[in-house]
């Protein structure tokens, strides 16, 4: 799970998982509905690219992409 009010698209998931479970691209307007003001700021300012977990259940569970997130915004739930 990504937190859209924290992440900032630098993709350091993208790189460091051996599964491919991440992509990085623009957020559509309805993904960007309900982020706090900060997190929609931090948003247009990079663009509104976000990753995006695109193949969740392709996911091992290792924990690589919380331990490599520069923004704390992932989180390892269950599908």
């Amino acid at each position: 799970m990504i937190d859209r009010n924290r992440c900032e698209g630098k993709a350091e998931c993208v790189t460091v998982c051996p599964y491919d479970v991440f992509d990085v691209r623009r957020l559509t307007p309805e993904e960007r509905e309900g982020m706090s003001l900060l997190g929609s700021l931090k948003s247009w300012a990079h663009g509104h690219k976000q990753a995006i977990v695109a193949r969740p259940t392709d996911c091992g569970t290792c924990g690589l992409c919380v331990k490599a997130c520069p923004e704390s915004a992932i989180a390892l739930r269950k599908v």
